[in-house]
């Protein structure tokens, strides 16, 4: 299942945007755009939308590494983004208000969507260097470079296997 915002259709940023909703991990790329499924779960409760990512069990079977809360905190990273992006908050700060959260929690939890995408795709997929932890990534120790060699440097990546 895509979801897609056609009337977005004049903003490029948008367009590189795409949900899908499946039931195994996997990576493949189409045209200019990497994609990555991970299987979560989107429930309602009351008010809220509750991400929930594989349970403990299916994670260790898959690889054993699965970091769930920093699986959970990219996954609401991506949704914040993505209703940035879509207009339904025009800044961090009414969405953290809208929330209910500390503006600056926000924004570091947002920062996570500049990783690079092997990065990203070697949290989902357990394969993180055993160091990396929810507070390195979001900055707290170090800012994190925007160039995505140096945050490979930084966090420990292999540069041979980006």
């Amino acid at each position: 299942m895509t979801e897609e915002n056609n009337a977005s259709a004049g903003n490029p940023r948008l367009l590189a945007v795409r949900i899908e909703v499946g039931t195994d991990t996997r990576s493949y790329v189409s045209g200019q755009q990497r994609v990555t499924l991970v299987p979560l779960t989107i429930k309602r409760r009351q008010n809220r939308k509750l991400l929930i990512p594989p349970t403990a069990g299916e994670a260790a079977g898959a690889s054993g590494g699965l970091d769930v809360p920093m699986i959970k905190t990219m996954s609401k990273a991506f949704y914040w983004k993505r209703l940035l992006d879509e207009g339904r908050y025009p800044t961090a700060t009414d969405l953290a208000r809208a929330l209910k959260l500390e503006p600056g929690w926000v924004a570091e939890v947002l920062r996570l969507t500049m990783l690079a995408p092997d990065i990203i795709e070697a949290i989902l997929d357990g394969r993180q260097p055993r160091h990396l932890n929810l507070q390195v990534l979001r900055g707290r120790h170090e800012i994190l470079p925007r160039d995505w060699s140096e945050q490979r440097k930084a966090l420990g990546f292999d540069s041979t296997a980006a």
